[in-house]
Parts: C-alpha cells; structure tokens; sequence
C-alpha cells in the first residue's frame, strides 16, 4: 500500500487541532519491571540498550537498543495496553520512479522462505484477530506493521511478517503480477491485443489521476532536485514499466537487511521474548553498510518558478481549477524543536477560521480550499512548510503568491495572538490526555519519518519538554517572528509551484501509455510474443492453484469469546431528555453526544442537510464573528462536530431515522464552555451570512470532488444501493455522487438566498428537546457536574414538538448508473437487498461475504483482473450485500465476476469447516477490536442495538455452517434484482 501522502485538503477550517493521543494507564515495562533494570550498556539476548526513558505525560517507558551483530535498531515503547503493536521498517530511497520499492513491498508478500504460499499477508487477514494488518512505502522507508491483543496471534503474525521482510521468494511471476507485465488483453486469446498490466501499475494509474496527489507529488519533484524524494517511491505509470525483475531482487538484497532495518514494539507484552525471537532470526546475516542516498537537497540561489498541466475535473467549474502553492525549505529532520516550532507556526498561520492565510486565501474568494501540500510537511531529511490555494483563476497565480507574502510580512510585524498560542497547548494538553484504542500504531506512524531520517525517536516523544522550551523562548523574544524571517521572507530555496486543467490531459497520458506500449511491441519477435502468451497461462495456473496453506499459522474458533463485551451504562432523564451515561476512567475528559432526529424534514431539504450541518461550525452567530468562536472552540474543547445522522432499524431495512449529530469533548474543567459552545452554535449561527456561506459551499465542493478518486469505490457502493432502501437513498444525498454534483451546482450559484432559506427551514426543525438524545462519557465523579451543565444546555433549546411531514413511501427500483470520470481507471459497484441486524440470515450473509472476497473474489478481480482490489461485503446494519472493485482496468469483466461468483458459491463442494473457521475469525476481529472510552456504549446509542441483540448474533455466527451459507446465497443473491454503478472511463 502507498503510504497516504500529505493530501490533506481541507472542505473547512479544521476545528481540531489535536496531538498525541495516548490511552492514560499506568506504564510498564513488560517482564522487567523498572527502568533500572535496562540501564544503559545493558546486554540482553544479543541486543545492547542505548537509552531507557520514562515519558510522563504519555505513561510509558521508551527503550532504544541496538543488535551487537547487524546493529539493527529497536525501540520499544512499553505501556500497560493490550492492544500490542509490532513493526519491521527499513530505508529504501528509490533513485527512480520505477515504483521498486512499492512493488517490492507488494511482492514480499507473495510468499516466503517458512510459508510458500501465493499471499500468505492476504490469507492471514482471515486466520488472526488482529486489530490492524497492512504495509507502507513511504517516500524514504517501507513499514510492514501489524496489531492485535491475543498474545499466540502476535507470536503468529510477527512470525509470517519477519519471514515475508528476510526470506520472501520473490518469484519472477509475482513480479509480474504485482508490478506490471506485457499480456494478451484475453490471457487465452492469442489474436487478443498485447496491453499493460499489473497490480501497482493500475494502482498507480489511479493515484497519478488523483489531483491532489499529483500536484503534492509533482512539487516535491521540483522542490528537492538531485535527491531522493524527486522520485517517486510509489511509481510513476510512465517509469513503472522499466522495471525489471532483476533490479527488484537487487533491491531487496541491498535493502531488506537487518542493518538497514528498524524494529518497533509496543504494549504490555514480554520485550525479552521479543528480542530473543528477532536476535534468533537475525544471527544467519552479516553485518553490512547499507546504501546511502542523497537526501539533502542543495539550497537554490534565488527563487523557481514551475507550472505544469493537469486533469480537467468534469464536475467543477473549468475557469477555477488551477492549483498553486508557495514552498519553503525548511529545517533539518533531526532539529526537533524547530521542527516543532516550525509545525506550531504553520498552524497559527493556516490552521482555523481565525488564521490570517484562511482569511487572506480563502475567505476572500481567491481560492476554494488549500492547496493539498499546505502546512509543514516532515516527512523528508530536511522538511518544507507550503501554503496555496485550490479551485482558484490561473490568471491569479501572482496575486495568490502575493497575498501570502504579504500576510507573512503582516505577522512578522505584528506577531502572533497569545490566545491562538495558548489554543494550540490546550490542545496538546488534551491530546495527550485523549483516549484512544490505536494509540501504540499512531505513534509508530508519527515517529517514523523522524526515525528514518536521523532523529532520536524518543525526543519526539517528549512533548512537555518542546512545550516548555516553547514558552520560554516566546517570553525571550519575537520567536515566531524570527522563524518567519529565517524560513519564508529570507530564503532563497522558494518554489512558486502550479498546475493549470486541459482537456487533453487525459488524451495525453493515454497517448503516451500507447507510444510506450508500442516501443516495446516493436522489438518483440514472435518467439518473444509466444513467451508472452505462455506467461500469461503460466499466471492464470498459478491462480488457479489450489493450495495446501496448513503451513500457514493460524488461530481457531475456541480462540473467539463466546461472549460479547459490554460495558456498564446508565440512563436518565434530564428535562424529559433521555441521557445514557458511560461512568468510567477518563482521564479528566467528559465526551458528550447528542442525536437529534427530524421527523419533518422533506426530500427537497435532505440534500441541504449536510450543508446545513457544516454551516453550524462555519457560519458564526449573529453576535461573534466564526473566528472569534473558534479561538474560543480550540481553548477549551477538542473540537465541535455536527453531521448528518442516519440509522436502519434492526428490525427493518426499510425504516430508518434520520436527523443531526453532535458532539464534541473538553478538559472536566471545561465542561460549561463546551455547552455554551455548542448551544450558541445551535441556537443562533446566521445563516444569512452569505460571505462565509459561499466560502464553505466552494470549499465542500472542492473537497467531495478531490475524494472521489481516492474513494470512488465507496461512491459507486453508496449510488449502487441508494435505489434499494430508504437509508441507501438517504445516504447517497448525504454523501454519494449526488451530493458532489449537488455541492457543485451550488458551488455555480451567483445569488445565494434560497440557499440560505433552505438552511434556515432546517433550523427550524433540527435540535429541538422532543426530538433530542444525548450521551455523556465522563468520571462519576463527574455525572453531577455534567447533569446541571446539561440541564441548562437543554433548557435553551427550542421546546416546541416538530410536526411530522408526510414521506413517499419508498419502493426500490433495480436500476444502474455510470459516472464519466477522467481518471484512466475504474471503480465498479453492484448492490442487492439483504435482511435487518436481527434476522437469523444477517449473520449467514455476512460470512458469506467473507467467503467469496477471500477465496474467489481477491483472485479474481486482484489476482487475473489487475485491480488493485475487490470484493463483497455485508453492511449489517442497514441490509445491503455489495460487490465492489478499486482502481479496476475492467469494470465489465468485473461486473460478470461479481455474477459468477454467485455461482461458484452453489457449485462448489461444502465449504471446509478451516474456510468457515477464517470467515469467522475475518469478521470477529472487526467485532472485538478495542474502542476507546468515548466509543463505548454508542451502538445502543445510535443504532439501539442492545448487548443482548449483539449476544445473539455473535452466536448465530458461530453456528454458520456451509449449509446456511449456500442457502443463503441461493435464496438472496442468485437471479435477485440489484443494482449497479461504475465511476470511470466511457470506453
């Protein structure tokens, strides 16, 4: 997988700003009880300790050490959570855009030296309890990471994960699968035309027709000439295909060795078991000194000026599709207090409706929404800070560049607001005392940039200690000022950096795919032409294998509680509101959560809701300007969040509630500034405020319209069953295809009044105390507090019952849709109806999605099709069964897929009870995974799911035969009606 890049564009003015997250529990140092006892110079089982520290305002303990003979790093975070984490990275700098080291990372786990199996990663998804399993190539080092709270599952995983990294087969015709191959466009038709394929050449195909990424990718080619990071680690299409086999083993060899190699551990499992197992694997290599890379960009003499071409966006206004940014060089990684200061500063500068670039870029309609390089950007030896604008005239390009430059020279002199200052360390205070179940595998990701590039890692962990050098360097003397001056009024190393829409881009890449296909066509001799034919019978054979896995470890049914956790709650009334209560551990944090549902809200008016939701944190008030509420909002919350609620009934697919949702969290010591908060907002935002209404319409348009490449397969799924049941239809205005094309002709709209009417109609009905139900999770010691703030909360809202409007009832219709999108690749969705939580056949149909992703629907649509994924799923909450592909070259053959696969099911013999055994494991780790304390007890609350309705079926999963499995693909997906839906290419 790519590691996301910093596409990070913003449909608003983030309210948020938060830090490290950590879960607050006592640290430990798992089998060696004290620090003292892993003193510096330490020996242990082949490793030495270099440095042991104990990080207080995150309870843990760090230890780095090292291996006496490879001299492979390790750092170990130990910390009493169950849900431990373990990481094998090493530096693989590419010096091309071959995409070798993504391939590579694809390719190591097509099989190892212990399990030669064809993707032994993708079978252990279905044989492990694992919380979290995947791999990252980042720009400069690939991370293989994984999670789980089972003790045998980790010894098991990290087993399969060490053996894929040292000893993986690397088979030429994983290669070519994974990568990129010449094939018949029919492997079984010779007379069929020769194309391109391979896994990551479609993946990237899509990535490259991203345009946020491709703006990101393309700057940080021209910011960083002559090193590393003007390549690109994942693949360019245009320079995937020179890649050969040959080089990707050479790769491997020169790289995935354990002195090139960075180890991570975390949690409250034994460090001694871990360091003895890896110091068993690591003693068969040889010390050796890896390959160094040129990471370290040399500084530009005077600014550079670059402009590049790009997709034409069908969806937006074609005359506002330039992108632009500003880049500054900035520190060196191993810095870390000017890095941080550096990171603070950009938030000051970009970060809110109060910041001067959102206000001067943004706000004044110069631009829709950042450009997706904004802020500061770490991730390289020696970082950069950006900021732009997209959705913007190509005719102004120099005034962007001007604006920025004069709000940069207005700060400098007249410096920073001490009360956004003060914002951003509340904020890192909460952050840190913020619950969150993930928190060892966030905090591997945030350390390894740093990591890989010099740093210490455990400096970065100690934010205290950069806090208050902070403070002390503010009480000095102009800090951020001085900063500013040196990084971005004074430094030579600028890129003015932009990319202008033709409509012939597309054409052109497509263009130059063809003249690349063609040089290689032209050289081939008939015997060549006959190995390539043989090679893809070679492939389809290799997928078609069936294979013996019992190699691979795995957990078994016995190892699944046959209980489902639950958790104390308590219920109330408060003002005839009903409140459940979650008392537990918070760590001084009360989480509130409320749901208001709108029984009167017509169909005319859903498709408003969302705007209307983001209006409540973007608009202001009739008294406070937005800026002046959001200082307020970061000084003394973690932030406030309103969206469209929607939930299925258990009992019925066919009934839903629908409304807003809300919710926010602050500091005990907040608690009655987040109601009043939130109250002023619900109360009296000023929907008449039609400037900062067209700022958040153009940028939501914006910001839908980026995400549909990056997540076209989750659109085609929602507009593929948005005709099959009222909460498909409803999702599907909320957040489909429907509502980018309907932000978007808004987005067009001159005269804004009847938007504004729209959102006040909703007012009307939204948030009233008839219709109201809250949660709060905090302290007991807390509940009182919390009940009288609540009180008043409650007291302030309009008391007056809503009027329930009469709804066409909703009959599904069976149809399909295709959106034409210039992306050179394809997302594919089919959708059939299914059966409410509590039906017996709910939990049949869920396995049964299992089942047909994993042994049939992978192979074929990965495997032989070259997308870069595919499957089926089973939405069990709201009753759709769905077929889906991702960054598909053949959205047709896939559609035929999804088809046979029906058949398959019927035809085949009784499935294993081993298959059965991973379905089951496959779907009770996304069950049992940890959630954090806010998150506890919110299925009763949204969806009024019970622990006694979550107890049945945890049971009626477990009893799933192959029977029941068959039945239930005849009885509802074999000849049944559905729909489906293809974002992509009209060929």
């Amino acid at each position: 997988m790519l590691a996301a890049a910093r596409v990070a564009a913003l449909r608003k003015p983030s309210v948020l700003v938060s830090r490290l997250s950590r879960q607050p529990q006592r640290a430990c140092l798992a089998t060696l009880s004290t620090t003292e006892s892993l003193k510096p110079g330490k020996s242990i089982h082949g490793y030495t300790v270099l440095e042991t520290r104990h990080v207080k305002e995150l309870e843990l303990d760090a230890i780095r050490l090292r291996h006496d003979k490879t001299g492979a790093e390790h750092l170990h975070i130990a910390r009493d959570d169950s849900n431990n984490v373990f990481g094998i990275g090493f530096a693989t700098p590419p010096d091309n855009s071959s995409g070798v080291p993504h391939i590579l990372e694809h390719t190591t786990l097509c099989g190892s030296r212990s399990y030669p199996v064809r993707d032994p990663f993708f079978k252990m998804l279905n044989r492990s309890m694992a919380t979290f399993m995947n791999a990252f190539t980042a720009s400069d080092y690939t991370l293989y990471p994984f999670s789980t709270t089972n003790p045998v599952d980790y010894q098991n995983l990290r087993n399969v994960y060490m053996d894929a990294a040292f000893f993986p087969n690397l088979r030429e015709l994983d290669f070519k699968q994974e990568g990129w191959r010449l094939e018949h466009e029919n492997p079984n038709d010779k007379n069929s035309p020769i194309v391109f394929k391979g896994i990551v050449y479609n993946e990237m195909k899509g990535q490259m027709a991203d345009a946020g990424y491709l703006f990101w990718s393309r700057m940080q080619q021209h910011m960083f000439p002559g090193t590393t990071y003007a390549n690109n680690s994942g693949g360019d299409p245009a320079h995937i295909t020179d890649l050969t086999h040959e080089e990707l083993v050479q790769f491997h060899r020169t790289h995935y060795h354990p002195s090139n190699a960075k180890f991570y551990t975390y949690g409250n499992f034994s460090l001694e078991e871990s360091l003895g197992f890896i110091n068993s694997k690591l003693q068969a290599f040889d010390p050796i000194t890896p390959p160094l890379a040129e990471k370290i960009v040399k500084p530009f003499d005077s600014p550079r000026r670059i402009g590049l071409t790009c997709p034409l966006d069908p969806m937006s206004s074609p005359e506002k599709q330039t992108k632009m940014s500003v880049s500054f060089l900035a520190n060196k990684a191993t810095d870390t207090f000017e890095g941080f200061g550096l990171r603070i500063l950009s938030d000051l500068l970009i970060d809110g409706h109060a910041s001067p670039m959102y206000k001067a870029l943004i706000e004044s309609g110069l631009g829709s929404e950042y450009s997706a390089n904004t802020g500061y950007d770490g991730s390289t030896m020696v970082s950069s800070i950006s900021f732009g604008v997209q959705g913007m005239k190509q005719e102004d390009i120099s005034r962007v560049e001007e604006t920025i430059t004069k709000v940069l020279h207005k700060v400098k002199e007249e410096g920073v607001d001490p009360k956004r200052i003060e914002a951003i360390v509340h904020q890192m205070e909460l952050g840190q005392k913020h619950k969150t179940s993930f928190f060892g595998m966030s905090l591997m990701q945030g350390l390894s940039h740093g990591w890989f590039n010099g740093c210490n890692p455990v400096d970065l962990l100690e934010l205290n200690k950069n806090i208050e050098r902070l403070k002390s360097e503010i009480a000095s003397g102009p800090f951020f000022q001085n900063l500013i001056s040196k990084y971005l009024l004074n430094n030579p190393h600028k890129l003015v950096f932009s990319m202008t829409p033709t409509p012939d881009y597309g054409a052109e890449v497509a263009a130059n795919e063809t003249t690349r296909l063609m040089g290689k066509l032209s050289v081939l001799t008939n015997e060549d032409k006959e190995a390539v034919y043989q090679q893809g019978q070679a492939l389809l054979k290799n997928q078609e294998q069936v294979e013996d896995v019992s190699c691979l470890p795995t957990l078994k049914v016995e190892d699944i509680s046959k209980k489902t956790k639950t958790v104390s709650l308590e219920h109330s009334a408060v003002s005839s509101v009903p409140v459940q209560w979650r008392p537990t551990l918070t760590n001084g944090i009360t989480y509130f959560r409320g749901i208001s549902i709108i029984p009167g809200l017509t169909p005319e008016l859903k498709q408003y809701l969302p705007l209307f939701t983001d209006s409540l944190t973007s608009l202001g008030t009739h008294t406070r300007a937005m800026s002046e509420i959001d200082d307020d909002i970061r000084l003394h919350t973690g932030g406030i969040r309103v969206a469209p609620f929607l939930s299925t009934n258990h009992s019925s697919i066919d009934a839903v509630e629908e409304g807003v949702s809300f919710s926010s969290y602050s500091l005990d010591r907040n608690q009655e500034h987040m109601y009043d908060l939130l109250g002023s907002l619900i109360r009296d935002t000023n929907f008449d405020n039609v400037d900062k209404l067209r700022t958040l319409i153009q940028g939501n348009a914006s910001g839908l319209s980026n995400s549909v490449p990056e997540s076209g397969h989750a659109f085609a799924r929602t507009n593929a069953g948005s005709r099959l049941t009222p909460s498909g239809h409803a999702s599907e205005l909320y957040g489909g295809m429907s509502q980018v094309q309907f932000m978007n002709a808004l987005s067009q709209k001159e005269d804004l009044t009847e938007v504004s009417q729209r959102l006040k109609e909703i007012a009307e009905l939204a948030i009233r105390r008839s219709s109201l139900r809250l949660a709060i999770t905090c302290g007991e010691d807390q509940m009182s507090k919390n009940e009288s703030a609540v009180g008043q909360f409650i007291s302030r809202l309009d008391a007056r019952p809503v009027d329930a409007v009469s709804q066409p009832e909703f009959a599904p219709t069976f149809e399909n849709s295709f959106f034409e999108l210039p992306y050179g690749i394809n997302f594919t969705a089919k959708c059939l109806r299914g059966v409410p939580y509590t039906h017996e056949d709910s939990a049949k149909l869920q396995i049964l999605s299992s089942l047909m992703t994993s042994l049939f629907l992978h192979r074929e649509i990965r495997e032989r099709g070259g997308a870069y994924g595919g499957g089926a799923g089973y939405a069990s909450t709201n009753g759709l069964f769905s077929f889906y592909s991702y960054r598909d070259p053949s959205p047709q053959k896939t559609l035929a897929t999804f088809v046979d696969s029906v058949r398959w099911v019927l035809d085949r013999k009784d499935f294993t009870d081993q298959e059965l055994t991973e379905a089951k494991l496959s779907i009770f780790q996304r069950m049992d995974a940890p959630v954090s304390a806010a998150e506890e007890g919110m299925v009763v609350f949204t969806e009024g799911i019970t622990d006694e309705m979550r107890q049945t079926r945890r049971e009626q999963l477990l009893k799933v035969t192959s029977e029941d499995i068959k039945e239930a693909a005849s009885r509802y997906l074999l000849d049944q009606p559905s729909s489906h839906c293809i974002l992509g290419d009209k060929e």
